[in-house]
């Protein structure tokens, strides 16, 4: 009896077995560990990045003195972090960017004028967001809100 036939079919489906082994091991790897962790750096630096940004425009929307200010400038802001919903809120002289996360969040320090003597309000993701700045040459008020 002749099974020469027979070794060819086996030795084909013993290699399908193992690419698909290989790839198994490969996919299953790669989404244990290195996919979340990559996309929890992606996450983590876009907060930074949104929060450096945030304070940014803060900063920038306080005009030189003037007698009486009223100004109000558009923020944008991207409407999830990480695929969730976030919030920036003024903290004192600071804005902080509260994420479900743990890892993605943190707080940036504002350098303000001294004329300034309020900072509040909140931003939640998703929303157009403005800041607001008004009040009187040594009394001014920086908000951060909803567009209306």
């Amino acid at each position: 009896m002749d099974n020469r036939a027979l070794s060819t079919v086996v030795e084909k489906l013993l290699s399908m077995g193992l690419v698909l082994l290989y790839i198994g091991l490969v996919t299953t790897t790669l989404y244990g560990g290195t996919v979340p962790a990559y996309q929890s750096a992606v996450g983590a630096e876009l907060g930074d990045r949104t929060l450096a940004e945030a304070t940014a425009r803060v900063e920038q929307a306080i005009p030189p003195d003037g007698r009486t200010v009223s100004t109000t400038v558009r923020v944008s802001l991207p409407a999830t972090i990480d695929g969730t919903g976030y919030s920036i809120r003024a903290d004192g002289d600071a804005l902080v960017l509260d994420h479900p996360d743990p890892e993605i969040g943190g707080w940036s320090q504002l350098v303000l004028p001294d004329r300034v003597n309020a900072l509040e309000g909140e931003w939640q993701s998703g929303s157009p967001t403005v800041v607001t700045v008004s009040g009187t040459r040594g009394r001014v008020t920086v908000t951060l809100e909803v567009e209306r």
